[in-house]
């Protein structure tokens, strides 16, 4: 059965509050987007708590998320069902010729760089068209998220043992 590192799902779902710290601080991207979602610093200002807990929820969401994208086993995990015991011999085979296989922080974080490009940027444009809202603002958020998953990827692809984390896919 496929292990799920829980520690990686967890330290990944604080990478989006990390970024977010540094993305929208005011000497970074924080007074141009304020100015682009017409937000100003007395409206930022408040209770934040609630905002954060629940960020780090959905974090963790995304980040369970990220597994099927970054981790090629759980692709041959849906072939049979998710369960093991009906798998066939060749299954078994597989997994003992794959079963780690592309599991490195670069993999993940490649095609969670790809899901930035070909799956976020198209969302948040389209949205941003229909709400109509600049190029500027649709870049910061696009580049702020593609940046975003593609760390929490490499995190979860890469650090798939609680004893190790592999920057490169093991030979």
């Amino acid at each position: 059965m496929m292990q799920i590192n829980y520690w990686a799902i967890l330290v990944a779902a604080l990478i989006p509050l990390i970024m977010g710290f540094i993305w929208y601080h005011p000497k970074v991207f924080g007074t141009v987007w304020m100015k682009e979602v017409g937000l100003t610093e007395e409206q930022m200002k408040g209770q934040m708590f609630g905002v954060f807990i629940f960020s780090i929820i959905l974090s963790a969401l995304i980040a369970f998320f990220l597994q099927m994208v970054t981790i090629h086993q759980f692709g041959a995990m849906g072939m049979i069902g998710g369960d093991e015991m009906n798998a066939k011999e060749s299954y078994a085979a597989f997994m003992k010729d794959y079963g780690m296989a592309y599991r490195s922080f670069g993999h993940g974080a490649l095609h969670s760089f790809m899901a930035g490009v070909f799956f976020v940027f198209p969302m948040i444009a389209i949205n941003a068209m229909f709400e109509r809202k600049s190029w500027k603002y649709t870049i910061i958020n696009t580049a702020y998220w593609t940046i975003t998953i593609t760390i929490m990827g490499g995190i979860i692809c890469g650090w798939y043992t609680a004893d190790g984390f592999y920057w490169v896919t093991q030979k």
